[in-house]
C-alpha cells in the first residue's frame, strides 16, 4: 500500500512523511469505525514517534513525543495513519507552496496550486492516496484547499474538537477538522474527532447528542432559509465561480430551499482584521522556537512569508502601536461577528462561494502578499466567529474545481453538514 502511495505521490508531494515502519499503529485498536479507513494527518498535529514538522526547516529534527487528541481518537477507532501530510509553512499560506518541502501540486488541476494551508491533506484525498485527512483551520485552510481540489472539507464550530498536540498558528482562531471525497465520510470523521478534552482549556464539554453527525444527516433541503450575501458576488473575482454559485443557489432552491437576501456590509475589512489578528498570535506562539528546545531558531532558518507575520506581529504587539492595530483589530472583529450574527438571524445558514477565484499556477509570481490573502475573504468570517462552515464541491470552471462554502450558527454543525450534504445529492 505505502509503494503504491509513495510512486503516486511523486508526482503530487502531498506527503512529507509515510509511515513506512509503521510506528503510528502503536495502540491502534484493531477494530473500529475507522477500520476500514486509511488517513492522512497534517504535519503540525503531533503523531507519536513521527516527525513533526509544520512542514519548516526550523523543526526539521523534531519528533512528536505524544499523539495529539484527535490522532489517539483515530486510533481507538483503527484508522490507519499512513502519513504526516504537506503543508504551507507553519501554516502560513494560502497556496501550499511555502513548505520547505516543496510545492504540493494540485490532483485535480495539475500544474496549479492545490490551496492551503492544508494542501497536502487536501490532496492526498483528491488523488486517491487515502480515505479521510484531517487538517487545521485557523482562516479556511481546510475550506480552501478542499475547494481548489474537489473535496469536501469541513471547519467546526471552535472548541468542538480539541486541539491538543496541535502547532498553534493563531490560539482563537485555530480548529482541528477532516477532509473527505463525500459528505458522509466528512461527518464519519467529525463523529471520531469531536469530544471533550480536559486537557485543552478551549474544549467544550457537551451533551452526546452533539456527537453523532453521520447517524443524523439529513439531506432534506425542504423550506430550509439559506442567506446570500450581494457582497459575495462584488468580491468574487472569477465570472465563472459567480456562474456557478449561482446555479448552485438554483438548485438549493430546486431542492426546496428558500434562498434570502442578507448583507454583510463590513466583508471588506474582514481580511485585515483577520491578519492583524493572526500576526499578533502567530509571533507570541513561535517565541518557543529560539533554538533551545526545538531544533533551530525560526527566524533564522523559515521563509519570507513566515517571517513577514513574525515581523509584524513583533511591530503590532509593541506598546506604542498596539492601540493603533491590535486592539482596534479586537474591535473590528467583534462588530464583525455581531454583523455576521444577524445576518443568521433571519436565515438557518449562509451559503456563498470558498474562494473568489481559480488557483493560480504553481510557480507565479506574486510580489503583494495581499494578492495572495485575497483567497481568504470568504472562509475568515467563519474563524473570526468561530462558527462551523465547510465547502462541497459545486462545479468546475475550465476543468478547475470549485466550491460551495455553508456556514451555520455556532453548535449547529450538524444543520451545515445537512445542507451539504443535500447539496451533493442536487
Amino acid at each position: 500500500m505505502l509503494k503504491e502511495i509513495e510512486e503516486e505521490d511523486s508526482k503530487i508531494n502531498s506527503f512529507i512523511v509515510l509511515d513506512k515502519e509503521g510506528i503510528a499503529q502503536k495502540n491502534k485498536a484493531k477494530g473500529g469505525r475507522l477500520s476500514n479507513y486509511k488517513l492522512g494527518v497534517k504535519s503540525n498535529i503531533s503523531v507519536d514517534g513521527l516527525p513533526i514538522t509544520a512542514a519548516s526547516k526550523t523543526l526539521e529534527t523534531h519528533i512528536g513525543s505524544y499523539d495529539a487528541f484527535v490522532v489517539e481518537k483515530i486510533k481507538k477507532e483503527g484508522g490507519t495513519i499512513v502519513g504526516l501530510t504537506n503543508m504551507d509553512e507553519f501554516a502560513c499560506g494560502s497556496s501550499g507552496e511555502t513548505s520547505f518541502y516543496g510545492a504540493t501540486n494540485n490532483p485535480a488541476a495539475r500544474g496549479r496550486i492545490p490551496g492551503g494551508s492544508s494542501s497536502g491533506s487536501a490532496a492526498a484525498v483528491a488523488a486517491g492516496l487515502v480515505d479521510l485527512s484531517i487538517g487545521s483551520d485557523t482562516g479556511g485552510s481546510i475550506r480552501n484547499p478542499a475547494s481548489h481540489c474537489g473535496v469536501v472539507g469541513f471547519k467546526p464550530s471552535y472548541g468542538l474538537v480539541s486541539r491538543y498536540g496541535l502547532l498553534d498558528l493563531a490560539m482563537s482562531l485555530d480548529q482541528i477538522g477532516p477532509i473527505a471525497r463525500d459528505v458522509k465520510s466528512v461527518a464519519l470523521l467529525l463523529d471520531v474527532l469531536a469530544g471533550y478534552d480536559i486537557k485543552e482549556e478551549t474544549s467544550l464539554d457537551l451533551e452526546k447528542k452533539y456527537y453523532d453527525y453521520s447517524g443524523k444527516l439529513d439531506t432534506s433541503l425542504r423550506d430550509v432559509r439559506l442567506g446570500y450575501a450581494k457582497e459575495f458576488d462584488l468580491m468574487i473575482q472569477d465570472k465563472g465561480i459567480r456562474k456557478i454559485i449561482h446555479k448552485s443557489l438554483d438548485k438549493l432552491s430546486s431542492a426546496g430551499a428558500q434562498i434570502v437576501d442578507v448583507e454583510l456590509p463590513n466583508l471588506k475589512i474582514a481580511l485585515p482584521t483577520y491578519y492583524l489578528n493572526v500576526y499578533v498570535e502567530f509571533f507570541s506562539a513561535t517565541r518557543k522556537y529560539d533554538g533551545r528546545r526545538y531544533g533551530f531558531k525560526i527566524e533564522d532558518v523559515c521563509g519570507p512569508e513566515v517571517l513577514r507575520r513574525i515581523q509584524l506581529g513583533s511591530y503590532i504587539s509593541q506598546k506604542e502601536y498596539s492601540g493603533r492595530y491590535y486592539r482596534k483589530a479586537l474591535k473590528a472583529r467583534s462588530v464583525l461577528r455581531r454583523e455576521l450574527m444577524s445576518a443568521l438571524d433571519d436565515v438557518e445558514l449562509l451559503v456563498g462561494p470558498t474562494v473568489p477565484k481559480l488557483p493560480h499556477r504553481l510557480g507565479t509570481k506574486i510580489d503583494d502578499p495581499m494578492v495572495m490573502y485575497a483567497y481568504d475573504i470568504f472562509t475568515v468570517l467563519a474563524n473570526l466567529a468561530g462558527i462551523p462552515a465547510g465547502t462541497v464541491p459545486a462545479g468546475r470552471v475550465d476543468s478547475i474545481p470549485t466550491g460551495l462554502q455553508v456556514m451555520g450558527k455556532p453548535l449547529e454543525d450538524q444543520k451545515v453538514l445537512n445542507v451539504m450534504a443535500g447539496f451533493e445529492q442536487c
